[in-house]
């Protein structure tokens, strides 16, 4: 075990964050971010507690949101360290709720997509971290929320507890006509975060002047990375309806938005505090779990956000 250094603190990693943009790490293909070279440690959003300090920022029993990834134990310098209160709400939530997939949900909906009252939005991967919440957001906003998840149990779970005004099954035959009818004015915002064949439902049913911010192609993940993919045939079709629909189709990632961090922890603890936002953590136990997680993360088996409990959480 490292002993810190002037300057430095020794994290215990409590939750290992797993989110789908891990897939893109593991290849050389291009992409906004460096690879992880191998034998290099997995990169992975943590919430960790402090155990031994010597930076004058830091107090032995912190608990600080980290980026430290794949490791039980990590030294920081203190940079990108931002503390955690147990007290205004479960640490977990640090990367779950009020962490990256929050602010992915929140900026991407409220900068790109615009919702306005009335309006029908519709989000894929709808019982995921930032499916759920992008759902939520936008009924507070007053628009419509249809959801798309794998399975009956998500489902129920989206519209029952979510409260979502629709949500469908992907995995049931006929996608494109079931969208048609739960979306009978057609689509004004879509949540791209998945793609694959659940995009070729949605895309016919996009209103002029659609908005659609991408953050995420989770299905195609294990192809398109490292692989020179051809252009679909259909590409022209998209192009096409992309200039006659003037659709606004534009790519993300959270740091862009990061000046908005303050204003979505004050609304999205406010929700939270009034129950207007509702989440689910899908925790599995142990380090040794990450990789079998993660695999069932890009299969879809997880329910919530997906965590990894690596250390006693102690909060």
């Amino acid at each position: 075990m490292p002993t810190p250094g002037e300057g430095q603190v020794l994290l215990r990693t409590i939750y290992l964050s797993l989110d789908p943009y891990m897939r893109g790490r593991m290849s050389e293909g291009p992409s906004y971010a460096a690879p992880v070279p191998v034998d290099g440690v997995m990169e992975g959003g943590t919430v960790a507690e402090v155990i031994a300090s010597h930076h004058p920022g830091f107090a032995k029993g912190d608990f600080v949101l980290a980026h430290s990834g794949w490791q039980s134990h990590a030294l920081s310098d203190g940079k990108g360290l931002r503390k955690v209160d147990p007290k205004r709400a479960p640490i977990s939530t640090a990367v779950g709720v009020l962490g990256m997939p929050g602010m992915t949900a929140y900026t991407g909906l409220l900068e790109i997509g615009k919702p306005k009252a009335g309006e029908t939005v519709v989000v894929a991967a709808a019982s995921g971290a930032v499916g759920s919440a992008v759902g939520q957001i936008a009924r507070i906003k007053g628009a419509r929320a249809v959801g798309i998840a794998g399975g009956r149990e998500k489902c129920d779970y989206v519209v029952n507890e979510l409260g979502f005004d629709a949500c469908l099954d992907h995995r049931e035959p006929d996608l494109a006509a079931k969208l048609k009818e739960a979306c009978p004015k057609g689509i004004d915002v879509y949540f791209e975060n998945v793609g694959g064949a659940v995009f070729e439902a949605v895309f016919p049913r996009l209103n002029p002047f659609a908005r659609i911010p991408l953050c995420g192609l989770i299905a195609d993940y294990n192809t398109i990375f490292g692989a020179d993919t051809a252009t679909p045939k259909w590409a022209n079709s998209i192009m096409r309806a992309i200039l006659v629909k003037r659709l606004n189709f534009r790519g993300f990632i959270v740091s862009d938005f990061a000046a908005m961090q303050a204003d979505f922890l004050h609304d999205m603890s406010h929700w939270l505090r009034e129950g207007k936002v509702k989440h689910r953590e899908f925790v599995t136990e142990g380090l040794a779990s990450a990789p079998a997680a993660f695999i069932g993360l890009l299969k879809g088996a997880n329910f919530g956000k997906q965590l990894v409990r690596v250390g006693p959480d102690n909060s």
